[in-house]
């Protein structure tokens, strides 16, 4: 990753559009498909087994859709299955999660005011949480518990607050965010492939048979739908959350991401119900403001008690072996000056910039330790790019970002030559 940051930061980028994509594709057809269920109308003479019926115009032109409750009389020709754009959300995610996470673990992983962890450690953390919760939560729903639907997601909710509290006592506040983000979406997924594909692969080989379908194969994969569905507005949110500090690296950052989850119920129970057309219960946007004001004010709560000065120990600006290189680096007593005059007002544990409370993703230019730790990040940012500062309103110069491209690639050439 030092050797070759533009390739790996453009690798970053594949992936990630790859997942944006695909993560489209995924919840534009789920949210279409939940409102299309719930506007299902049930009129007199229609086919045997057809549960309701819609007509839909889009495009110039109309649509007449008839839905089965269990499957047709006889098999379709030609029938569109809707899996893929699930499994590559997922696929490309948890990509994107070993380039970012796993491949700069010591950085954007591991929070060592949080807990000291060597990176094999904390991936392997990652991991084991991700896999436990699709098989916990798979448990919950095949137990006697699994009959009662909303009963069912009021435990899945506390299992939800108790993992967002127990990332925090692990990562740094920006990996927590998306590993709660990770952790649902993989249960998404995994219902998709674990239950609804493979419960509408028996009722499709079932009718090839000239067999009656099992009507609970449809409720079972309705029931995960269900889920999958309040659960989606949650994972967008902790997707985008590490460009917003307030929600993740502040004190009360595991409440905040409790909340975030009763956000996504609440916006998800309007549409439902309209779609559905039950009425437009507006209570909903009126609670969704007053849990999203309870956030603002969480927030503005501080970022927690750092370590005490005894705690720290006298090594705690110490550089990292892993980034020595860059603090023993000849230009590195140029670059610190230049830093910690054009960064590190933003840069900082006290943001000295009007206006701001917290460092810009939580990044903190302030220290040797600080600087050295980021250099990746200071070289294509403010290096070979000018992203920062925003709108160079320090006004860095050419000859600085040369500085500082030259920091990097002297240090990175020297680690190369060892």
């Amino acid at each position: 990753m030092f050797e070759y940051p533009i390739l790996w930061e453009w690798l970053s980028f594949a992936v990630r559009w790859l997942h944006v994509i695909t993560a489209i594709a995924w919840i534009g057809s789920s949210f279409y498909f939940i409102a299309l269920d719930l506007g299902l109308v049930k009129r007199p003479h229609l086919p045997e087994g057809v549960y309701g019926e819609e007509w839909q115009v889009h495009g110039g032109g109309f649509y007449h859709i008839q839905k089965y409750l269990v499957a047709p009389g006889t098999m379709p020709e030609h029938l569109t299955w809707f899996k893929w754009e699930s499994y590559v959300t997922w696929l490309s995610g948890f990509a994107l999660l070993c380039v970012v996470y796993y491949g700069g673990a010591d950085l954007f992983l591991i929070d060592t005011d949080v807990m000291e962890l060597a990176s094999w450690q904390a991936i392997l953390i990652s991991l084991v949480s991700l896999t436990i919760g699709w098989i916990c939560y798979d448990l919950l729903c095949k137990s006697p518990l699994g009959k009662n639907t909303w009963g069912l997601m009021a435990l899945l909710y506390l299992v939800l607050i108790a993992m967002a509290f127990a990332y925090t006592q692990v990562f740094s506040g920006r990996a927590t965010f998306l590993h709660l983000g990770a952790f649902t979406a993989t249960i998404m997924t995994a219902n998709v492939f674990f239950i609804i594909i493979p419960n509408q692969k028996i009722v499709v080989a079932d009718l090839k048979a000239g067999k009656t379908p099992d009507p609970k194969l449809g409720a079972q994969a309705k029931q995960r739908s269900l889920h999958n569905n309040y659960l989606t507005l949650p994972v967008i949110f902790f997707m985008l959350s590490n460009h917003y500090p307030l929600a993740f690296a502040t004190a009360y950052n595991w409440i905040i991401a409790a909340l975030v989850f009763l956000l996504g119920v609440t916006i998800r129970h309007w549409f439902n119900t309209t779609h559905a057309r039950k009425g437009k219960p507006y209570w909903t946007w009126v609670a969704t403001a007053a849990i999203f004001a309870a956030i603002v004010w969480l927030s503005s709560l501080g970022n927690g008690a750092p370590k005490a000065e005894e705690e720290q120990g006298a090594d705690a600006g110490a550089v990292a072996p892993a980034y020595a290189m860059f603090a023993a680096d000849p230009h590195f007593e140029g670059v610190r000056d230049l830093v910690q005059s054009r960064c590190a007002m933003c840069h900082a544990k006290e943001p000295l910039w009007d206006g701001m409370l917290h460092a810009p993703k939580s990044v903190k230019l302030e220290t040797d330790a600080e600087i050295a730790r980021h250099a990746r990040e200071i070289y294509l940012q403010a290096g070979i790019s000018k992203a920062m500062p925003p709108g160079n309103v320090t006004y860095l110069t050419a000859e600085d970002r040369d500085l500082l491209t030259a920091w990097y690639e002297s240090a990175t050439a020297g680690k190369a030559t060892e």
